[in-house]
């Protein structure tokens, strides 16, 4: 995802309802969020589609790579021979 550029992706929520269309468009063409604005202070930040299911499927992966640590820290793991083994195991039945 883009960064965002404070001159142009920061709006007012009344703003951006004047303006949605034209904002939608340009979300989509830079791939920038938006943040929106209530009696001056952050409210929400739009995201074009695309961009929020990579954020999810980062996060996933984050998370995942997270508590692969955490089990290899508590010595919860197998060899690669080991998990061949029992995959091989399980089809063969």
């Amino acid at each position: 995802m883009e960064r965002i550029i404070l001159d142009q992706d920061i709006h007012s929520v009344s703003d951006f309802r004047a303006h949605a269309n034209a904002y939608l468009k340009q979300i989509k063409q830079t791939r920038r969020p938006f943040v929106l604005t209530q009696n001056g202070k952050s409210a929400a930040v739009v995201l074009d589609v695309s961009e929020y299911e990579n954020l999810l499927e980062e996060l996933e992966l984050a998370r995942e790579i997270r508590q692969a640590r955490h089990e290899i820290r508590e010595g919860r793991i197998q060899t690669h021979q080991k998990v061949k083994s029992k995959l091989l195991n399980k089809f063969d039945t």
